[in-house]
């Protein structure tokens, strides 16, 4: 039986997050000739080689030897040695992945937009939206490199500061007369406010305080104000307990 053949120097955990990298950046759909070679794998029922690709389609072998390299790397096929017919190590066949296809087109804003409708649908939205958010935001920072044990107030707004913005708020520190604030210059849901700004809002509200309380930080976020500005939401920081 034809194996799958691991790359030099990887193992099965670099395999992993090859596939998790390709499922998070789905490539274009195979163009022209690429296409072909696909399908012609697809179709067949055992693995092909590169000879037995080109006599199909009647170009160099070193010409479909670029195509299943690129395939390979987009993660739409793999390499598997043929099964031993004689001494010497066997040649290398191409094969279809296995499962769905890791590089196909995602769309995850109809998912966003379901799961923020089912939250706008029920009674107290707002309530709801904020608690999924806070075990959202808990969930988050558990996930985290962990800080230090109960942080200071500049500690703790610095590792929200930097989570947010790994998520692509666009965050940036302020003040102003009233107390400490973290501007949003972005938000990842922008699509979705227009229509369900009164469960996504609530959901980012929850998200900051649920990252305080995991972080068991002095300070939490006390209201989030979308569109303070035209391109800015601020989220309001207010004290929780003594730092002394």
């Amino acid at each position: 039986m034809a194996e799958p053949e691991k790359p030099r120097g990887t193992d099965d955990v670099t395999g992993g997050a090859a596939s998790a990298r390709a499922a998070e950046q789905p490539t274009p759909p195979p163009a022209g000739r690429r296409r072909l070679i696909l399908a012609m794998l697809r179709e067949s029922a055992v693995p092909l080689g590169v000879v037995e690709i080109a006599e199909r389609l009647d170009v160099h072998p070193n010409t479909v030897r670029f195509h299943l390299d690129a395939l390979a790397d987009a993660g739409r096929i793999e390499r598997v040695h043929a099964a031993p017919a004689g001494p010497g190590r066997p040649p290398l066949v191409f094969r279809v992945r296995p499962g769905m296809d890791l590089a196909g087109p995602r769309n995850y804003r109809v998912l966003a937009e379901i799961l923020a409708g089912s939250l706008a649908a029920g009674p107290e939205p707002a309530a709801r939206a904020t608690e999924a958010g806070r075990a959202w935001g808990v969930a988050l920072a558990a996930g985290r490199p962990a800080p230090a044990a109960d942080p200071t107030r500049g500690e703790a707004v610095r590792e929200l500061v930097n989570l947010l913005d790994d998520i692509g708020f666009a965050p940036e520190e302020r003040s102003a007369g009233d107390g400490e604030q973290i501007g949003l210059r972005h938000c990842p849901f922008l699509d979705l406010v227009k229509t369900q700004g009164k469960v996504i809002c609530p959901l980012h509200l929850g998200l900051m305080q649920g990252t305080m309380t995991a972080l068991g930080s002095p300070v939490t976020v006390d209201r989030l104000e979308p569109f303070a500005e035209p391109d800015l939401c601020l989220a309001h920081l207010t004290t929780v307990r003594d730092e002394s």
